[in-house]
């Protein structure tokens, strides 16, 4: 049994952002009980932020109430943080209480759920869970970076071939990861399964376990697992520490995919338009700054710097700035040199063709839980009713169009996806 170290948690033991199955199945719990969301949340937030109370629903008398951002401590999270840091919300006229750093997805959402916060970062997957499994009306307003995930390996691993008869860790089963994960398996002729940590897997067999990232590293080095995929800089923190190396960075399998996007109430979009605008204003231009201003972004998150994260300075800068194509190249982790990118990039766009392939791989993906209602939706009507572009759209003038962020005045793309 593999015991986590404990030195790279937050000083809290913050779980980060994996989600274990006793959280998993409370989290199904909440979020099918109507009186959570005027509940208190009690203890879920740690001490980087006081406890807040539960917020009204929107009223005209309260059409301007502060920003209060919930988020894990992870680089799918720095816009919401950086345009904190920068003031960029007070910029807009808003006011922004301290971001609220959580210890799991489940907690995240929870307070999401009771109005104690009204901004959070979330997997995308998890979004079509939340709104179609569990029917809570919240939507996607903008995506808060691309790529950003990497499958880390022991390094004895040469090809994804190896990690037949092993354990690979994935941070929630309604993850990018989980999904890009079982497509590559699947190229590679692995069978996933689901089965007790201990339990003996057949050498075609690839057992998938949901841990804490944190707790991925070390078990990685004590080689209680043979893989695990997840966000950064828990990839780059493999690295850095010599425990793994990187098998596939995401963005080879899914160019400029996203991960974690931005959630906000339903009723806060219709009846708070103009507050929503303003929110959505600041993170584009958060993202904006950040694509030119990566070293200071690494300052900034790091537990030296702005103290947004428990993650030291080193570990963060190269998460932002080091994905030299040529030494990973012959590591195997980028096959597709000529797509442009970045190990982690930083545009808010919504694209609803990825909204739409993203549903049809769900389909196919083993997930835990009730999801029976996955096979019901229909991929375009989703990408239409589960994101709301138009924020995006009207801030996107604001920093100089698409072409700001290197996209098409179009704003459609098509999806490549190739393991």
């Amino acid at each position: 049994m593999y015991r986590p170290n404990r030195s790279f948690l937050h000083p809290l033991n913050c779980a980060c952002c994996g989600m274990s199955r006793r959280d998993f199945l409370r989290f199904s719990g909440l979020l099918g009980t109507s009186a959570l969301t005027t509940a208190a949340i009690g203890g879920c937030q740690s001490n980087t932020a006081s406890k807040q109370g539960t917020l009204n629903s929107p009223s005209p008398e309260n059409a301007n109430p502060a920003v209060k951002i919930g988020y894990l401590p992870i680089t799918d999270a720095a816009p919401l943080l950086v345009a904190h840091s920068q003031k960029l919300y007070e910029a807009e006229g808003l006011t922004a209480d301290q971001p609220t750093l959580f210890r799991s997805w489940a907690q995240i959402v929870e307070a999401f759920l009771a109005r104690q916060v009204n901004v959070i970062h979330v997997l995308m997957p998890a979004t079509i869970w939340i709104r179609y499994g569990k029917k809570f009306p919240g939507k996607v307003v903008a995506w808060n970076h691309t790529n950003g995930s990497a499958l880390t390996v022991l390094p004895s691993i040469s090809t994804v071939a190896d990690l037949g008869g092993r354990s690979i860790a994935v941070p929630f089963w309604y993850s990018i990861h989980n999904v890009v994960l079982q497509q590559v398996l699947k190229q590679a002729g692995l069978q996933v399964v689901r089965k007790p940590k201990d339990a003996p897997l057949a050498a075609n067999e690839v057992n998938l376990l949901v841990l804490p990232p944190p707790e991925m590293v070390s078990a990685l080095a004590n080689q209680s697992i043979g893989g695990y995929i997840v966000a950064e800089p828990f990839n780059a923190a493999a690295e850095t520490q010599e425990k793994g190396k990187i098998l596939r960075f995401t963005g080879d399998i899914w160019k400029d995919h996203a991960c974690c996007v931005v959630f906000m109430h339903e009723d806060d979009l219709t009846q708070r338009k103009d507050w929503s605008q303003k929110v959505v204003n600041a993170l584009v231009k958060a993202q904006h700054w950040m694509r030119e201003h990566r070293g200071e972004v690494a300052q900034i998150l790091s537990k030296d710097g702005g103290k947004y994260t428990p993650h030291p300075l080193p570990i963060l800068q190269r998460t932002l700035s080091y994905y030299d194509k040529e030494v990973y190249g012959k590591q195997g982790a980028i096959i597709h040199p000529d797509w442009p990118g970045s190990r982690i990039d930083f545009q808010p766009y919504p694209f609803p063709s990825y909204t739409e392939s993203l549903v049809k791989l769900l389909q196919e993906t083993q997930l835990e839980g009730e999801n029976s209602f996955l096979q019901a939706l229909q991929p375009s009507q989703v990408a239409q009713d589960l994101v709301d572009a138009s924020f995006v759209r009207n801030a996107l003038p604001l920093v100089g169009g698409p072409s700001a962020f290197g996209l098409d005045d179009s704003l459609t793309r098509t999806e490549t996806f190739a393991v």
